[in-house]
């Protein structure tokens, strides 16, 4: 016997367990169906998966769920983004009021229609060389101040204002809210992006959201948001989500971090880390200083250790005694050639003297000579009266030709008269 439940009036309502097990009966008499769609999310946990399925085209989305006894029936390489078929059993839970799909089995159809068109754009922009390594920009190493593109009071924003606080308490940030997620999200983040490109005070940009399913994300793969990033001449850093997430922000961003909290690490460098290098730094300097000063020091011992500079006289009476020796040896040598020359001197002298006529005329002899001062060497060439000029050893006299004799006989010299009063004339020879 059925029970017919009248409807439910202002007057006499139904109560809300009495409409929920309507539903859940009405739902559960549609039965298993094959439904196809894209996986959007995918979430593992205590031998479950619980996901979601997205039909582009429509744009709905449901929730579903594969119990552990039929993951063997599912596909172990599925993923987000995968597009697939499957046997779906509607259920409602009366308890939460939430509808949920129970999967028992799940094939590949092929790849999602947004991997595609992913896949497309990264291929189009790689092309352009928008994701090249040469391109990215080297991030500072500490930035005066940093801008933040995020969700507004998101999880994302307090990790990253607070890692990066704790690493460098001084740290400054410009933070410019925008919609992480939805339609407006790659309008206002190419938006919060190019602002702070713009502020000369920002020395590096970080956009960050924390983790989510693979459409929630998908907005960090927007064109018009790849692009804008490609022009900065700020250096951007990508921090969406977790790990396993990629985005093509991940490829045109100077750098990539895993999470926000890595981002601020990446970004702002250990005040304690930095510290503790500048002290082992100057206490290399320090050794190395000390190292260098006992080594000069040590040089310098062994160069005053040095005789020359340990007694400096030593050096002045080592090069007088020196001096007075090559003196004494030059005068003695001095002396030994003005002897020997003197000697030859003398020599040459006595030669000299021996052939000089002086000593004939010491002797007694005398030189007559003509007028012509030609030497009187014949009688002959004396006719009388004429003028003679004889000398002798003290000086010349003067004296006249008496004539020679036939038989040889030395001729007379009459009227001798001396230059320098010199006694009688001797005979001519």
């Amino acid at each position: 016997m059925t029970i017919v439940t009248p409807p439910p009036t202002a007057d006499a309502p139904w109560p809300v367990g009495l409409l929920s097990s309507k539903i859940r009966d009405w739902i559960e008499r549609l039965g298993t169906a094959w439904v196809e769609g894209e996986i959007t999310q995918w979430n593992v946990s205590g031998g479950n998966v619980y996901g979601k399925l997205r039909d582009l085209e429509q744009d709905a989305t449901v929730s579903f769920s594969v119990w552990s006894s039929v993951r063997s029936r599912v596909p172990a390489d599925l993923k987000q983004g995968d597009r697939v078929i499957a046997a779906v059993k509607p259920n409602y839970w009366v308890k939460g009021g939430t509808l949920t799909m129970q999967v028992f089995e799940m094939r590949h159809v092929g790849l999602g229609d947004l991997l595609e068109r992913l896949e497309r754009l990264r291929r189009q922009l790689a092309s352009e060389g928008l994701f090249e390594t040469s391109r990215k920009r080297p991030l500072p190493f500490l930035p005066g101040r940093i801008g933040l593109v995020t969700g507004k009071d998101s999880d994302a924003e307090k990790d990253v204002l607070r890692n990066a606080q704790l690493r460098w308490p001084s740290v400054a940030f410009t933070v410019v809210h925008a919609a992480v997620q939805g339609d407006r999200m790659p309008t206002e983040v190419t938006a919060a992006v190019q602002q702070l490109d713009a502020d000369p005070e920002v020395d590096v940009i970080i956009v960050a959201r924390g983790g989510g399913d693979f459409q929630n994300l998908l907005g960090f793969s927007d064109e018009r948001l790849i692009r804008a990033v490609a022009a900065c001449t700020t250096p951007v850093v990508s921090a969406i989500g977790h790990e396993a997430d990629r985005p093509l922000l991940d490829d045109v961003a100077d750098l990539r971090a895993s999470t926000p909290t890595d981002a601020a690490k990446r970004v702002v460098p250990d005040v304690t880390e930095e510290l503790s290098r500048v002290q082992q730094a100057r206490a290399r300097i320090g050794m190395r200083l000390t190292s260098i000063v006992s080594t000069e020091i040590d040089r310098l011992g062994q160069i005053r250790s040095r005789p020359v500079l340990a007694a400096p006289q030593t050096l002045v009476d080592t090069r007088a005694d020196e001096l007075l020796r090559v003196m004494a040896r030059g005068d003695e040598l001095m002396h030994r050639v003005l002897e020997r020359a003197g000697t030859r001197v003398g020599e040459l002298t006595s030669q000299l003297r021996a052939l000089s006529p002086q000593s004939t005329l010491r002797r007694g002899y005398a030189i007559v000579q003509l007028p012509g001062g030609d030497v009187l060497r014949a009688p002959g060439d004396a006719p009388a009266e004429t003028p003679l000029v004889l000398t002798v050893d003290g000086g010349t006299v003067t004296a006249v030709s008496t004539g020679h004799s036939p038989t040889g006989a030395s001729a007379g010299i009459s009227h001798a008269s001396s230059d320098d009063d010199a006694p009688a004339p001797l005979p001519a020879r």
